[in-house]
């Protein structure tokens, strides 16, 4: 199975830290953000890995080049200016995705966390088409935007984490263009092609520099 993290994203919230830097490469404990998310895919086993650029892109070859010496390999996509959004870059890098394989693990770059990804590489999907981890709301998005897949109709709603396991079959209706993946899994979700999980470990969005620095004051500790 392979993987892709998702690093094409301006990072606007994050300036001026991300006015020469993509947000994945912002540093935790002394390492930046993907590094982590490397290293947790490889000990799940996965070792191809596909991460998609756009602004400042280089920054993150000039640092993981093939991902040789983190014992991974590592393919780039390349997108225009502003990116392609969450969807667009998944579907842009499909053929790299599904070689093999037409079931794969999608991580946004910009998060941390404790996630094992193991447990996605044991997951019979079944039925669905996709599945995603959600999360309880954090303070900055207090509302939520998604439900459990066994409680569409219901009114507790929980956070999208960036984790997800998809099929090949899921985008298959979609061109490469401009899109983000939330309103595919949404409509996804109330056709029953979308199955979900609540995780409670250690999870948090790095969108703006006071959460970055919250992060690194916990790791402090």
């Amino acid at each position: 199975m392979k993987a892709m993290i998702l690093a094409a994203g301006r990072g606007k919230r994050m300036m001026p830290l991300t006015a020469n830097l993509p947000k994945p490469m912002l540093e935790v404990a002394g390492r930046p953000l993907i590094e982590y998310h490397i290293q947790r895919l490889k000990r799940a086993g996965i070792v191809d890995i596909v991460i998609n650029l756009a602004w400042q892109g280089e920054k993150i070859t000039q640092y993981f080049s093939d991902g040789s010496q983190f014992g991974v390999n590592i393919c780039y996509t390349n997108e225009p200016e502003g990116g392609l959004e969450t969807a667009g870059g998944i579907i842009n890098a499909m053929n790299l995705l599904c070689e093999s394989e037409d079931k794969f693990i999608v991580l946004n770059g910009d998060i941390f966390t404790d996630y094992d990804v193991n447990a996605l590489t044991q997951l019979v999907l079944n039925h669905a088409e996709a599945h995603i981890v959600l999360v309880e709301n954090p303070v900055h998005n207090p509302e939520g935007d998604f439900c459990l897949a066994h409680q569409v109709n219901n009114q507790q709603h929980y956070t999208f984490s960036g984790i997800g396991l998809y099929q090949k079959a899921f985008f298959s209706s979609h061109d490469v263009e401009f899109m983000p993946l939330g309103p595919i899994l949404r409509a996804g979700l109330d056709e029953g092609r979308v199955s979900t999980e609540l995780y409670l470990g250690q999870w948090s969005d790095i969108g703006t520099p006071e959460r970055l620095l919250e992060i690194n004051r916990k790791q402090e500790q």
